[in-house]
């Protein structure tokens, strides 16, 4: 299907420009949404017709996006969420989440539609989110998925919790396996080792042999 881009659609064009897409895409998402007409000859003449108006409104919006975007560029919500031993959550992180994360963060305006999530996050850890605050302007916020806010600050701080998790239960299985169990393996070589203290001990006084 043809159509008339009404504002910058990444990978088709610009304001203005006609493009061919798949009547799918046009009919449920660039249509409905006031993104495009459909390129017949009206909709050419009511597009030239309010070229102007249609220009200066993007530029409008795009202005007061730029300024939303200082304040929400770079920044990073948490999301505490349970998961197991090997980072993998039971569940996953949505667009939804996202968006409800950062209206408790002060952030408000910022809908659905504009979070790029290609899929659900499904595991602990960092991971950067794209969001279009106009089609030419979009951020960077960070999601950090942790079990506990203590595990969300150390993977802010750039540590791997799954992996410090690891090497901790390694550390304490060869501490654990080094212990003596019990004074068992001292009978190899003799009493145990409180039998010898006994028997090195001197002998207390008036003890002592004639």
């Amino acid at each position: 299907m043809e159509i008339i881009l009404l504002e910058r659609i990444e990978k088709l064009g610009g304001i203005g420009d006609v493009v061919t897409v798949k009547n799918g895409f046009a009919r449920n998402f660039l249509l409905p949404n006031n993104k495009a007409l459909r390129a017949n000859e009206a909709n050419r003449k009511l597009f030239e017709a309010n070229r102007s108006k249609i220009e200066a409104d993007n530029a409008e919006r795009r202005t007061d996006a730029e300024g939303r975007a200082k304040d929400i560029d770079g920044k990073q919500v948490v999301l505490i969420r349970q998961a197991s031993n090997t980072g993998q959550l039971y569940g996953s992180v949505s667009v939804r989440d996202i968006v409800d994360a950062l209206v408790e963060d002060g952030v408000t305006g910022v809908t659905k539609s504009m979070v790029e999530l290609e899929r659900p996050i499904k595991a602990l850890g960092l991971v950067d989110v794209k969001v279009k605050l106009h089609p030419e302007v979009a951020v960077t916020v960070g999601v950090n998925v942790a079990r506990s806010p203590d595990e969300a600050e150390m993977q802010k701080q750039g540590i791997d919790v799954i992996a410090a998790m690891f090497e901790e239960e390694q550390a304490e299985a060869v501490a654990t396996a080094l212990e003596p169990d019990s004074e068992d393996e001292f009978e190899d070589v003799g009493a145990a080792p409180s039998e010898l203290a006994a028997e090195e001990a001197p002998a207390a006084d008036g003890e002592e042999e004639a």
